[in-house]
């Protein structure tokens, strides 16, 4: 079993900066795939990032502005998101993948965490 919790979503303007947290459980952590997902009122579920074994995925909106960072020490995944736009608003999840799956699916992940929002105004 693995448990993931999310923090630091809110409100930011646009051309602003958030970082988002995900703390999971977990002993074998280093060896998950972890990603970011988004979905926005309306919309599909959305890749956003991922890591695994030291490699990252884009998704391709947010190529050049987002960044993911682990530390498996501490079970903690981070998404930097600078330059945040307006259609940057969505609900954001953390997931892991523990299998060896397409990290850009999210049929593949088995773990999601709650969701945090992040809204981007104009």
């Amino acid at each position: 079993q693995v448990q993931l919790v999310e923090s630091g979503g809110g409100l930011v303007q646009a051309g602003g900066s958030l970082r988002l947290s995900c703390a999971a459980s977990g002993r074998t952590f280093s060896r998950y795939a972890m990603g970011w997902f988004r979905q926005a009122p309306g919309k599909e579920r959305e890749f956003v990032l991922a890591n695994r074994n030291g490699s990252t995925y884009y998704g391709d909106s947010v190529k050049g502005r987002f960044t993911i960072s682990r530390d498996n020490a501490k079970n903690t995944v981070a998404l930097q998101m600078n330059s945040l736009k307006p259609e940057d608003t969505a609900i954001y999840y953390c997931a892991a993948n523990t299998g060896w799956g397409d990290v850009k699916k999210d049929y593949e992940y088995g773990y999601w965490g709650q969701g945090t929002q992040v809204t981007v105004s104009s």
